[in-house]
């Protein structure tokens, strides 16, 4: 059914963020993701020059960037986590992950993508891997799927922008990754949406060379990743938009990985 999906890839990607309220605010980037079968991972560090698993390189994945749980990697750790959301992990055999890599040993990975198939490619299931500024983490589980598009709309629960209030929902919309690659993470409020983001990008081979180019197209991607959050945010500040505080709202920030001393610092 995604036969496209069947190995690890890279998308070349654009970024794309428009604030809707209480003032416009846009912006778009350049970025690369890669797609990573977490099976394949050793495979991968072993036979390419610039990627390595749990080792510096040019770019790496190391598996306590991502949310740790009582498995022995990123994969163990992703099923406990379906599992606690009440799915049935015992027909997933393949998961894909599309993030941001280590470069030159620094991470930043705003948001992360996990897609879950059986045997015969079918997906199963999704999880968005959210992370903010204060290095916390928060999973979120996809099961409604329709046609080729995973879907969610919940509430956030989750400090992501000084700029957005905490009883905003989450409306995830997730096309299976296969040539193209078509992500939207939309901020809603009630019934109406406040912030558009979209991620869209073509596939290309995970290769020595394609590696080489994005390093050389994107360069540092992941420090200027963090650069322009914190850019952006100034251009917001400067806007006049109002800031709510980190611990202001300990009671709407559940199920916090990696929680920061502004809440409490209970298990999810």
């Amino acid at each position: 059914m995604v036969a496209s999906a069947s190995s690890s890839a890279i998308y070349e990607c654009s970024v794309m963020h428009h604030r809707l309220t209480p003032k416009e605010h846009q912006f778009n980037y350049k970025v690369f993701y890669l797609w990573l079968d977490l099976d394949e991972l050793n495979a991968l560090s072993d036979r390419l020059r610039f990627f390595k698993r749990n080792r510096r390189a040019l770019f790496s994945f190391f598996d306590i960037d991502h949310i740790v749980k009582d498995g022995q990697n990123t994969k163990e750790n992703v099923l406990q986590i379906i599992r606690e959301a009440g799915v049935d992990t015992s027909r997933i055999s393949r998961v894909r992950l599309l993030t941001f890599p280590r470069v030159l040993g620094y991470i930043f990975n705003p948001v992360c993508f996990y897609y879950c198939f059986d045997a015969d490619e079918h997906p199963i299931c999704a999880v968005a891997e959210v992370t903010n500024t204060f290095h916390e983490q928060k999973p979120y589980v996809l099961t409604e799927l329709d046609q080729d598009r995973f879907r969610l709309v919940t509430p956030k629960h989750f400090y992501v922008s000084p700029f957005l209030d905490l009883e905003l929902k989450f409306d995830f919309k997730l096309r299976l990754p296969t040539e193209h690659l078509e992500i939207h993470v939309d901020d809603r409020e009630g019934d109406q949406r406040a912030i558009l983001t979209s991620l869209t990008g073509k596939r290309r081979a995970l290769t020595d060379k394609a590696l080489l180019t994005c390093a050389l197209k994107y360069p540092l991607l992941t420090l200027r990743v963090i650069f322009l959050i914190h850019w952006q945010a100034f251009r917001l500040w400067m806007k006049g938009l109002h800031v709510y505080r980190k611990g202001a709202r300990a009671d709407l920030q559940r199920g916090v990985y990696r929680p920061h001393r502004s809440i409490s610092p209970t298990e999810p």
